[in-house]
Parts: structure tokens; C-alpha cells; sequence
């Protein structure tokens, strides 16, 4: 099994602190609006697993269909995206949208909306199932097979990639032969930064995640109440704000269609986007932007 990425060893230096944001911009705030539901693991597609229960953290010791898991990912596709879009579009927010190429071709309209109002497709894998389990010819065939997908059905070949939790030693070298511009899957800075890639001269953006801020921790842990991650959201930005008088910061904030997109729940994401739109100097960018203008103004190693 190829072993996975230990990127706190292999990381180059932080970038200098003399670029910045454009416009003297304080904060880079990136909205990843991840679509995942209908490529989860699921016998229907030949899986030896099921995908665990959402909300109730229930794994099934039998690999039998879950129907009603199932649905639990359809609400997303059918209930989740309209609000989280409809927020989006209210506050004229770009997002990126981190998708698994096949959820994208079994929505069709979620790929149009990203299509018709420019927001990033960046790609989540071909489906979102666990890479670091492939070869390298597999994994190589799985970048490719997703980003092809996600042109065809947005009109746009992405740029950036992030797997499902974990990758493999040879990712970063494969999405570089793909031409990919940026990777996504790092913890360890709250900016870009130029990363090592095995077995290729060329280093890599890398424009790091928070694990943190994603509203996945209300599905984890039933007593996160939404109003619990938007006050940590808040104070999330307020310091990176403080921050950034001196240095440039981004924060991401990662959701989820079948997450943030409940009833309960996008109210907490209605209120952080109105005080992170009425917020000088905060800069609602797609990651693509942060990846490019962080290239253009810090020479690669």
C-alpha cells in the first residue's frame, strides 16, 4: 500500500512576509462548498462498504445498501444546495467548489449553477472514496478520470485538488503531470506556501485547509451546535484579521450541502457571511485566485 504524504517534513519554507493580498486586502477568505453526495461509498456502485451513517455516526457491520443513508446524501443535492446557493448568490460571494466529478454528473444543475455564476470547480476526486489505497497507475488513472469529468460538465478543467482525508506519496507529482496549478490537502499554515513534491524538481503551491472551521464537526459531534461553530467561525476571522495587518492570512470555511444545508443550520452561515461581507479588508476569493496571485508574487524555490 503506498504510504501517505508526511508533508511537516517535507515542506519548504514560509513564504516571505514582504507580498501581499491584493488591495492591501487583510484577509483571503475562501468559501469551499464541497459535493460529495451520490459518489460515497455505497454498494449500488460495487463497493465492498457502505458509507456510515450521517448525523448518527452509525457504521454497519455488514456491507448491505443503506437506502436511507442514502437519502440522507440526496437531501443535499435536493434541498442543501438551493439554500447554501441562494446565500451565495445574495452576498455575490465566490466560492470554490470542491466536487467529486461523479456527484457533479448525477447533478446536473449544481454543475450549471457553478458554470453559469464562475465559481471554481476544483476537484474532489473521481469519487469521493479513499486514493490512498491506489497504485500509482491507479491513482494517476483517478486524477485524470476526475478532472476530464468535471470539465465536460462545467465547462472548466480545475486546477486544484483536494482527496478525501488522505493522499499518497505520489499525489502531488501526478496532479503536476496533470497540470494542476495548486493542492489543497495541508493543515499546516494559514497561507500559501510553495511545498516539495516527491520525485519532481518542481515545487507546488499549496493552499492549506482548516479542518477546524468545517462545518463537518456538527455532524461529528451531535453537541456542536451550529451557533457553537459560528462563534468560532467569527473568532476565526476576527484574529486573522488582527493578523493581517503584518503578514498575509487566508481562512477557508468548508461545507457541506447535506450539512450546512439543513433548515437548522444555514442561518448560522446566513449570519457569518453578512458580518464577513460588512468586514473591511477581507477578500472573498476562489482558491484558484489565492494560488495564482501567491505564484505571481512569491518566486518558486
Amino acid at each position: 500500500m503506498p504510504t501517505t504524504q508526511r508533508s511537516s517534513k517535507r515542506r519548504t519554507p514560509p513564504s516571505s512576509p514582504g507580498w501581499r493580498w491584493p488591495n492591501r486586502a487583510r484577509v483571503a477568505l475562501s468559501i469551499v462548498v464541497n459535493v460529495e453526495e451520490g459518489s460515497e461509498y455505497t454498494i449500488a456502485d460495487g463497493d465492498p462498504i457502505t458509507e456510515p451513517v450521517d448525523e448518527l455516526n452509525v457504521t454497519l457491520s455488514k456491507p448491505v445498501r443503506n437506502f436511507g443513508n442514502e437519502s440522507n446524501y440526496r437531501y443535499g443535492i435536493n434541498e442543501g444546495h438551493a439554500r447554501v446557493a441562494a446565500l451565495l448568490d445574495r452576498f455575490e460571494i465566490p466560492a470554490t467548489y470542491t466536487a467529486a466529478a461523479l456527484a457533479l454528473e448525477r447533478a446536473p444543475a449544481i454543475a450549471g449553477y457553478i458554470r453559469a455564476r464562475r465559481h471554481e470547480p476544483c476537484c474532489h476526486g473521481w469519487r469521493w472514496i479513499h486514493q490512498y489505497r491506489l497504485d500509482e497507475a491507479a491513482e494517476r488513472d483517478f486524477i485524470r478520470r476526475g478532472l476530464d469529468s468535471i470539465e465536460r460538465t462545467t465547462g472548466t478543467r480545475p486546477v486544484g485538488w483536494l482527496s478525501r482525508y488522505l493522499h499518497t506519496a505520489n499525489t502531488r507529482r501526478l496532479l503536476q503531470e496533470a497540470g494542476c496549478l495548486y493542492h489543497m490537502d495541508d493543515y499546516s499554515a494559514d497561507a500559501p506556501f510553495w511545498g516539495v513534491v516527491e520525485g519532481s524538481p518542481r515545487p507546488m503551491v499549496i493552499v492549506p485547509y482548516q479542518l477546524d472551521t468545517n462545518d463537518m464537526k456538527m455532524w461529528l459531534a451531535p453537541s456542536y451546535l451550529p451557533s457553537h461553530w459560528l462563534e468560532y467561525a467569527v473568532d476565526t476571522l476576527d484574529q486573522l484579521h488582527r493578523e493581517g495587518a503584518h503578514r498575509p492570512v487566508m481562512m477557508s470555511l468548508g461545507l457541506h450541502l447535506r450539512i450546512i444545508g439543513r433548515p437548522g443550520r444555514i442561518g448560522a452561515l446566513e449570519r457569518f457571511l453578512r458580518q464577513a461581507s460588512k468586514k473591511p479588508g477581507v477578500w472573498f476569493a476562489r482558491r484558484v485566485e489565492i494560488a495564482r496571485h501567491f505564484a505571481a508574487k512569491v518566486p518558486m524555490p
